[in-house]
């Protein structure tokens, strides 16, 4: 079954733009799926084979993640539906909607989509390439912009099967999701647009990172880069201690002023700061999905604008530039 997944890839990026990539990917998801061997991939992969194929011609990207309605299904159905799911816990990206179920998930993600979307390039038959993509939410709403091609690129085996359990039931051939890191991604420069959303401040070098997703764009292609900041002039950068908001592996929290610079120095143009927003305690929370801590307890409980060790709480902003 997993094999399929990336053979259909390879075949749909064959003659296209992309057609390059299939030099080292091939070989680099074979190391990945040797790796595999180990752990819960084999008993993930049974769970998903007893997700039930239902057909629908309901299928909602432009206004949420939504396939199906619960008429099409059994109250049996939804529970066994909702079973098998729950056994991917924790669902942090989304919310996703199928056949009647409302997998809630810890973020409201599709808030963040509604920040960006409004001030990016059509997506319409572009080449999206969505990096740190997690569960492949967005990439979803992405498709909903009518992109030809939506591929993400995360090494996360739990995100992968999270992905593949929402794609069965919309098993659209336009929409992808590789284990790669983007380290591990070639010089492509072939994508019509690149998102990064909610990675930069866990590299621990921001820069090659900034220059890894350069190269993966096209002259003229739009990078849309959105991150942890904190509030500042060009000189600052903050770097906090072991933990942030209870995150070990946080590294760099620039100032938008600063990014910009960083921007600047990796040869991005027409760089714009489009939104700034601190996150709410509505936006990231526990769910029946996720029920384990979430930001309500990752601040100070007497000031919310504070992180419990005492840091500015987060503030995200979104970035928009081009190659």
């Amino acid at each position: 079954m997993a094999v399929t997944w990336f053979n259909d890839f390879y075949k749909h990026i064959a003659d296209s733009p992309l057609s390059h990539w299939l030099e080292v990917l091939p070989a680099q998801i074979a190391t990945w799926q040797k790796e595999q061997l180990h752990g819960d991939f084999a008993k993930w992969v049974k769970l998903l084979n007893k997700l039930p194929d239902i057909s629908t011609n309901s299928v909602n990207l432009k206004d949420n993640v939504a396939f199906g309605v619960s008429s099409e299904v059994t109250e049996y159905t939804q529970k066994q539906i909702t079973g098998l799911l729950k056994q991917f816990m924790p669902w942090r990206k989304g919310p996703f909607h199928l056949h009647g179920i409302h997998l809630d998930t810890e973020w409201r993600s599709d808030w963040k989509w509604d920040r960006v979307v409004p001030h990016i390039k059509s997506l319409k038959d572009r080449y999206v390439l969505d990096v740190g993509c997690g569960s492949g939410y967005h990439m979803w709403r992405m498709l909903g912009e009518d992109a030809k091609l939506v591929v993400g690129a995360d090494p996360s085996q739990l995100f992968l099967m999270q992905f593949q359990a929402i794609k069965h039931f919309n098993p659209d051939p336009r929409i992808h999701l590789m284990p790669v890191g983007v380290e591990q991604l070639p010089e492509l420069k072939a994508f019509d647009t690149v998102f990064s959303m909610g990675v930069l401040y866990h590299r621990r070098s921001p820069i090659d990172f900034l220059y890894q997703l350069k190269s993966q764009l096209r002259t003229g292609g739009e990078l849309v880069l959105e991150t942890l900041v904190v509030e500042g002039d060009e000189q600052t950068v903050f770097m906090p201690g072991e933990r942030y908001a209870q995150m070990r592996n946080l590294w760099y929290l620039p100032s938008t002023a600063a990014l910009t610079v960083w921007m600047q120095r990796v040869g991005f143009k027409n760089i714009r700061v489009v939104d700034v927003a601190a996150t709410t305690t509505e936006e990231q929370r526990a769910t029946e999905w996720m029920t384990s801590q979430s930001l309500v307890d990752f601040l100070d409980p007497n000031d919310h604008s504070k992180t419990i060790e005492g840091y500015p709480a987060p503030l995200r902003a979104v970035l928009i530039a081009e190659s």
